[in-house]
């Protein structure tokens, strides 16, 4: 508990196994009451790993769901067991989970209902062996989406984020994209409805064992971001009416 409110780490796994020992062994448990995994049909052991490393809830998907799909699952279940705050670690270590007491002091204490970890902010992400490409293309859609939602982030590509049990049940996460794109398009609701967003500096690391997307599937994330952008713009002029800001 923080403050009588219940905290909850979310992890949307797929292939894990290699990984999760370690971004579980830290996760402070004396402020996290309970973690949910949500294992996207995995190929390996994450399930079973979870499980013996006493993780909360484990939801096995019997067929893959895509990125968003996952997170729905995670965020539906951190709901039904009455979660106050609710923080998304990936479990392939490549943020690490020492920061979780840090993001959820600011919703707890009422300053921000939103938190990102940022890569971005000082060098963290060129340091921890972000390729330059992914760099250069995530500064060029940052600075569209600021442009174009009227927002000033440094990133809306992490996937370290913490939310406060009232974003949650105001945005319709159900209605967005199974693939990577959901995250953008969470991002985009939140800043629809009028919720404030927080950043914390955030050290990464890049190595073989942490989850990626190749060049193919990152262009098709780049233009699917693109599109987001411009109808949260379209919307707000009221030329377009889409489902997700319902």
């Amino acid at each position: 508990m923080y403050k009588d409110k219940k905290v909850v780490v979310v992890m949307p796994a797929y292939n894990a196994a290699l990984t999760l020992e370690k971004t579980y062994a830290e996760v402070p448990r004396d402020l996290v009451d309970e973690v949910i995994l949500c294992d996207d049909a995995s190929k390996d052991e994450t399930s079973a790993l979870a499980k013996q490393l006493g993780v909360d809830h484990v939801i096995t998907h019997p067929r893959n769901r895509g990125y968003g799909g996952n997170q729905k699952s995670l965020y539906n279940k951190a709901l039904e067991i009455g979660a106050d705050i609710v923080i998304m670690v990936h479990p392939d270590y490549q943020y690490t989970p020492l920061l979780i007491p840090t993001m959820c002091n600011i919703i707890g204490e009422g300053l921000y209902p939103v938190v990102l970890a940022s890569r971005i902010l000082g060098k963290g992400a060129l340091k921890g062996g972000m390729p330059l490409y992914k760099y250069v293309a995530n500064r060029f859609l940052t600075a569209t989406q600021n442009f174009l939602v009227s927002y000033k982030l440094s990133e809306y590509h992490t996937g370290y984020r913490a939310f406060s049990r009232e974003v949650l049940e105001k945005i319709d996460f159900n209605a967005n994209d199974d693939d990577f794109v959901f995250d953008n398009e969470m991002l985009s609701q939140i800043i629809y409805h009028g919720f404030d967003i927080a950043e914390v500096t955030c050290p990464t690391k890049y190595f073989d064992e942490a989850s990626s997307i190749n060049f193919v599937r990152s262009s098709k994330y780049g233009l699917g971001v693109l599109r987001v952008s411009m109808m949260h713009r379209l919307n707000k002029w009221g030329l377009a009416k889409s489902k997700i800001y319902r």
